[in-house]
């Protein structure tokens, strides 16, 4: 009995101690001391956990059309402060700002706000994030 317990113990140990590596800090892969706006149209949301994405194509800082892969929160938790699939739809004009990648050639973010031009809707800046 002993024995089946310690081995169970083990084996969370060694479970929670995977999943814990598994997940990345923002920080290290955005940088949280620079902020891009990227004035574009949305292509396509995927709402995922642990992170979703909005994948939206907009200018670079060169005026090139590049599409751009925004890290956003959780499925869960966008959902909490009302974000839905069919809140965000393909082909709507958005202004982003995001911390961007610390490799800029891999035009990826961290989404800091978003506002829909065609209606004002908007998130961003905490505490609920949304704002209507």
């Amino acid at each position: 009995m002993t024995r089946k317990i310690l081995l169970c113990l083990t084996a969370a140990l060694l479970l929670s101690g995977i999943a814990a590596y598994a997940h990345h800090s923002l920080g290290a892969t955005y940088d949280g001391n620079k902020v891009i706006q990227v004035d574009g149209k949305i292509l396509q949301l995927l709402l995922r956990n642990p992170h979703s994405f909005l994948q939206v194509e907009g200018p670079d800082d060169k005026g090139v059309m590049q599409r751009w892969s925004l890290e956003w929160r959780s499925a869960g938790s966008l959902g909490q402060q009302n974000i839905k699939r069919d809140s965000l739809k393909a082909g709507e004009e958005v202004v982003i700002t995001m911390n961007p990648s610390r490799t800029p050639a891999d035009h990826r973010g961290a989404l800091v706000t978003l506002h829909r031009k065609s209606d004002g809707f908007g998130w961003g800046t905490r505490p609920g994030e949304v704002v209507e």
